[in-house]
């Protein structure tokens, strides 16, 4: 089964491109999505949730050239759960969309 997920956002910094020792290219950027909403009292309320996407081959390359920081993006991938250990020693979670 294929997990199939649609996000569109605004990227946080310029695209990263490296190439993998067999020569494939993979580029990386974040992915900031947005909602905003307005709670009980009325008061604008912001809620961002950030994405890292890697893009590898042809469309790396693509990616790497053509977007830049603050670009909107429509992204489709897989979502993947990276799951790590912050400075202070909590647990954290980062979301990738593959």
């Amino acid at each position: 089964m294929y997990q199939n997920t649609v996000i569109v956002g605004n990227l946080g910094k310029d695209p990263e491109m490296k190439y993998m020792p067999n020569t494939t290219p993979l580029t990386t950027f974040s992915v900031a999505v947005s909602r905003t909403w307005n709670d009980k009292l009325g008061v604008k309320q912001t809620e961002t949730t950030w994405f890292k996407v890697e893009v590898w081959g042809s469309q790396a390359e693509s990616c790497h050239k053509f977007l830049h920081k603050g670009s909107k993006v429509l992204v489709e991938g897989r979502v993947a759960v990276e799951a790590w250990t912050s400075r202070d020693g909590k647990p954290a979670a980062t979301l990738v969309l593959k």
